[in-house]
């Protein structure tokens, strides 16, 4: 049995309609994003912040201001300029709708942004275009959904096996932060030979010095950066 030209057009006109019909246009399509971007990022601030607040006040599991306050600075002084940075640089790329859902998600530079450059480039979509913005929504929920299925069977599947792990093996946990900073420090000391004495320097002078715990992590990241910076600024003025 066959269908003729005239009822498949037909059906294809129909199918066309009621696509049209339920389309909206793009501006409403922005308002929407807005609403439940919104929504869902500050709902996720309010749960994130919830935790801690109620292991710190709830359970009595709160850990001293000034502790809190040396974590914050030490993280500030690394990516403080990103969070003016990111939305900005990332934006004509990513647009409305993109821009909401990869902050939401987060892995933004490893993950979101590569998602939504490649399948703009695949499908010939221009950023900052409509075509561009709805190309880059779609990639970064396609990669969002399958880094999440990952993490879940990684996260559960490693909490497992830390169980099973001896207690000599899960002590020396505490030296993993250390040595991602000392691998972080010999890849650049390797370019820069200066830099790495410089860094081994600070970290020396705040840990053995008369500074305050607080402060040591900000004050070593923010001086090495700073005459970093400082003997570059200087080089380059005598080779000009």
């Amino acid at each position: 049995m066959t269908i003729s030209n005239e009822v498949k057009s037909e059906v294809v006109e129909q199918v066309h309609g009621k696509a049209a019909d339920n389309a909206i246009d793009f501006e409403t399509f922005h308002e929407k994003s807005h609403f439940w971007g919104r929504l869902t990022i500050w709902s996720v601030i309010i749960f994130t912040i919830s935790l801690p607040l109620y292991l710190s006040f709830g359970l009595g599991f709160h850990p001293g201001w000034s502790t809190i306050l040396a974590g914050f600075l030490a993280y500030a002084s690394i990516v403080a300029l990103v969070w003016v940075i990111e939305p900005i640089s990332y934006y004509p790329t990513l647009g409305v709708s993109g821009t909401y859902l990869a902050f939401l998600t987060g892995n933004i530079g490893n993950m979101c942004l590569p998602s939504a450059s490649i399948a703009q480039s695949v499908v010939g979509a221009e950023p900052g275009t409509r075509k561009g913005e709805i190309t880059a929504t779609l990639a970064i929920s396609a990669a969002s959904i399958v880094n999440t299925v990952f993490l879940l069977f990684v996260i559960l599947g490693g909490s497992y096996l830390i169980t099973m792990m001896p207690d000599s093996l899960t002590a020396a946990f505490k030296f993993v932060l250390p040595a991602i900073f000392g691998g972080v420090i010999a890849q650049f000391a390797l370019q820069k030979p200066l830099w790495g004495v410089i860094g081994i320097a600070f970290g020396l002078f705040v840990n053995l010095g008369p500074v305050p715990r607080p402060l040591q992590t900000f004050l070593c990241i923010l001086g090495t950066v700073v005459v970093c910076m400082l003997l570059e600024k200087m080089k380059n003025k005598k080779t000009a």
